[in-house]
């Protein structure tokens, strides 16, 4: 990982941020301290002439980071979702990277697909276009099944992708350790805990099998969602690195005059936009983590087409009820509730003064409420929200930034559907319903019920566990005086025991 490769990655992305003029910018956005900025600058000025020029177009910073490749692009759209690190001006030009690149031929492509699949392009598909999408890990092309007629959308990883993001993760590992020991206060924003969350949210999209795992599950967890549709992989023509899906057809989400020309109404999916997305993530802790408006369309019927499942985010059932708890504390503006939450879930160490951490999450939620409703805004509160979580203690979870990033994406796209929408108002029935079923009686019965079945599946078990841990306890060494059975070890075990009784009487 410290090879001369990768310090020579270093210095050429060094040289690359001084030509484009994006070094200074990164530096003052990162308010970095004395020792990084002069590493930054011994890697970058004397080399400038090495780096790439990039497209004078773009600012600086996207310059910089679309010149160096793919890797940096999509790492540039992970450190978007974290103004913690990069400072919240930088984040912001960074959620603007596209990784939009020109395609590779549609020859390789082909070349591609047989290889993988074992079979000639002609006797797999009866149609196959050129490119109809090119990003930085893949391109599409659409096709129609030979053996079916169906009509389908073929990703394809560009060639030696695999290859040059592990040159580039190599690389980015090294600095990140070297930023941790020039700067010890950087440890607090775990850089390698960062580089160790891109790695393996890019692992997973340069696998498609596992893409096309992602969508059979989603679409398996939403088939009962009314207004959605998710695009199915054709399992027989995909591999490593080829996924076929359903086409999607529809209406561009971005092409709003389009949508409303056919007739739809932008109020009613911008809402139903934002309730699916919060369903995904409370009900089911598996949620589409790339929601953005070149992923999404409208059907004819009206549906929500979402596809490309590439960047997936997950959430245990434990952290989804403490933040549905959390999010319906603000919801009734419930401050103590809000903070109290946060307390007995762990989030924020126990020395820490809860009365103080109730009026910092009030500062947090009061602006919101009364604002006009193209102000309100759930992602500016989870934003908020980290901020002050972490001024008490609370450590970086990714899976929460992960939704953060998503539920400010998805916002941006309900607001580009109708400016106006009231964000608490779509959001309150979704959560509420979650409280109800996953936080009412009804969900300790289940839970209760849940134990006794575990219980039941371990009732062979614990008796031979008892006999050996009462044989190891009455047994001393040679030179310690011998030692009654543990009575309390005894009776947890009688306990367990009935406990598996009843769980095989009820089950």
């Amino acid at each position: 990982m410290r090879g001369p490769h990768n310090i020579w990655r270093l210095i050429r992305t060094g040289a690359t941020f001084q030509r484009t003029g994006a070094m200074g910018a990164a530096l003052d956005a990162m308010n970095a301290p004395p020792r990084v900025r002069a590493a930054a600058r011994i890697m970058g000025w004397p080399f400038a002439w090495l780096g790439y020029a990039g497209d004078p177009a773009l600012p600086p910073i996207t310059r910089a980071i679309t010149a160096l490749g793919p890797a940096y692009i999509k790492f540039g759209q992970i450190l978007s979702t974290r103004p913690d690190v990069v400072g919240e001006g930088m984040a912001q030009q960074l959620r603007m990277l596209q990784d939009r690149l020109p395609p590779f031929p549609t020859e390789v492509a082909r070349a591609v697909i047989s290889s993988e699949l074992g079979a000639p392009v002609e006797s797999l598909f009866s149609e196959f276009s050129q490119p109809v999408a090119a990003a930085s890990i893949a391109q599409v092309h659409q096709a129609r099944r030979a053996d079916t007629g169906a009509q389908v959308a073929v990703k394809i990883l560009r060639p030696g992708i695999e290859a040059a993001f592990r040159r580039d993760i190599d690389a980015f590992h090294l600095a990140a350790g070297m930023i941790e020991r020039l700067s010890p206060a950087s440890r607090r924003l775990r850089p390698r805990d960062v580089i160790r969350h891109f790695e393996s949210v890019v692992s997973g999209e340069l696998d498609l099998r596992l893409e096309a795992a992602a969508a059979s599950e989603f679409a398996e967890n939403t088939k009962g969602d009314k207004g959605l549709s998710v695009p199915l992989p054709h399992w027989p023509i995909c591999a490593r690195r080829v996924l076929a899906s359903d086409w999607a057809d529809g209406i561009p989400m971005a092409d709003v005059a389009a949508i409303r020309a056919a007739g739809h109404d932008t109020r009613a999916l911008a809402e139903r936009l934002i309730r699916l997305f919060l369903s995904h993530a409370l009900r089911d802790g598996f949620f589409h983590a790339d929601m953005h408006q070149g992923n999404l369309r409208v059907a004819h019927d009206g549906d929500i087409v979402i596809f490309d499942f590439g960047i997936m985010g997950e959430i245990d059932e434990y952290t989804r009820r403490v933040y549905a708890e959390i999010l319906y504390g603000f919801i009734q503006r419930d401050y103590h509730r809000v903070a109290r939450v946060h307390f007995e879930a762990g989030y924020v160490p126990a020395d820490r003064d809860m009365a103080q951490f109730s009026r910092a999450l009030r500062s947090v939620g009061e602006p919101i409420f009364g604002a006009d409703a193209s102000r309100i805004s759930m992602a500016n509160l989870l934003a908020y929200l980290f901020e002050v979580t972490e001024r008490f203690g609370m450590a970086t979870r990714t899976e929460l930034i992960l939704l953060q990033r998503t539920m400010v994406v998805v916002e941006g796209v309900a607001r580009s559907l109708d400016p106006q929408i009231n964000m608490w108002a779509a959001a309150r029935p979704v959560v509420e319903q979650y409280i109800r079923s996953s936080l009412g009686p009804r969900a300790a019965v289940r839970d209760g019920m849940r134990v006794l079945q575990a219980l039941g599946r371990h009732g062979p078990q614990l008796s031979e566990l008892v006999d050996r841990q009462i044989d190891r306890l009455s047994r001393p060494p040679l030179d310690v005086v011998v030692q009654k059975p543990s009575y309390p070890l005894i009776w947890v075990a009688g306990l367990l025991g009935i406990g598996a009784l009843m769980g095989a009487a009820f089950f």
